[in-house]
């Protein structure tokens, strides 16, 4: 297949590159398409050398799968236009992941979804794909009726401004002068590409807030989840958050399920998913952590147990890299059900 990725000098662009290679993704052609200052800029590819391409004005890109990577606008923009040009466009924005026409698939939950696509498949938020990793296989085996997600959710997921942000804020204040009571001094973070300072500190996602309290990253994870499901009734509330972590995102989950399910039956069921690993050391005092899930396909999922507040319900801790199987990795196993046909 000839595959385009557009955004290919981004976090999830290099990512996608990676697996390609990684995956040995069965390829004839691979244009890489970015902003006009990285035209020109050289790759390397399964030992071949690949240069950085702006977009074409004619929206031609000469290719049967594109990934669309450089933003929600660009993709609204465009995305159509590329697919009316013969391609497939595996769409990593928030573009079209609510749009009736448009599948949103996470291979591993709704893989048959994929097929009844009419140019654009849509990659789920990270957010939305890590917790349904977990969530899902319950959901099939007990009818997942109810479930309260907090997220802690890296600053990659905000792209590369975020990653140096928190690592020129950590720099400055461990450098401070410290006072007298051992507390950093001298330093005022100067926050760029985030509202609130990061190092050393969490605050609630940074995205818009509605009225009804809710912010879009929470949203999300509601509205996606439903769709990914086919559940549009399953009531769900989340609370993001961002935490100074560099990379990966994690989750506490909290569910209900049509019947009272045991600790045992859930943990049976999340050991044979697709995609999950269980990492649940009691003894050991060792569970699923972000620098832990950092480059690895696998969803981490922990701390399983009863939901004291709530008998049958069920209680579990999730990590998984939302730049891997949160974005790259779930675009290109899509690409990977569309050539095998």
């Amino acid at each position: 297949m000839r595959v385009a990725i557009v955004g290919a000098t981004g976090a999830v662009g290099q990512e996608l590159l990676a697996l390609l290679e990684e995956r040995s993704f069965p390829l004839s052609a691979l244009r890489l398409f970015a902003s006009a200052r990285s035209a020109g800029r050289k790759v390397s590819f399964r030992g071949e050398t690949l240069r950085m391409e702006e977009l074409p004005a004619d929206h031609d890109l000469g290719a049967d799968i594109v990934f669309s990577s450089a933003g929600g606008s660009l993709s609204k923009e465009r995305a159509w236009q590329w697919a009316e040009h013969g391609a497939t466009v595996v769409d990593n924005t928030s573009a079209w992941r609510l749009d009736p026409r448009v599948p949103l698939v996470v291979p591993e939950v709704n893989a048959d979804a994929a097929a009844a696509n009419t140019g654009i498949i849509a990659n789920p938020n990270c957010s939305t794909i890590i917790a349904l990793m977990a969530l899902a296989p319950l959901h099939r085996a007990f009818g997942l009726k109810r479930a309260t997600v907090a997220t802690y959710q890296a600053v990659s997921g905000a792209g590369a401004a975020g990653i140096w942000e928190l690592r020129d804020q950590s720099a400055g204040a461990l450098a401070a002068e410290q006072a007298p009571s051992g507390e950093p001094a001298g330093f005022e973070a100067q926050p760029e590409k985030f509202q609130h300072p990061i190092a050393f500190n969490l605050f609630s996602h940074d995205s818009a807030v509605g009225e009804d309290g809710y912010n879009e990253e929470e949203r999300k994870l509601t509205l996606e989840s439903r769709k990914i499901l086919d559940a549009p009734d399953l009531a769900i509330s989340a609370t993001c958050v961002r935490v100074p972590v560099f990379r990966a995102h994690s989750e506490a989950i909290h569910a209900e399920f049509a019947r009272p399910v045991s600790e045992a039956e859930a943990r049976a069921v999340l050991s044979a998913a697709p995609g999950v690993r269980v990492v649940d050391d009691r003894q050991g005092n060792t569970f699923p952590m972000p620098i832990t899930a950092t480059g690895q396909d696998e969803t981490l999922v922990g701390r399983i147990r009863s939901d004291s507040s709530l008998p049958g319900g069920v209680a579990l801790f999730v990590a998984g890299d939302q730049i891997r199987k949160g974005a790259a990795l779930n675009a290109v196993q899509i690409a990977e059900l569309l050539a095998a046909g």
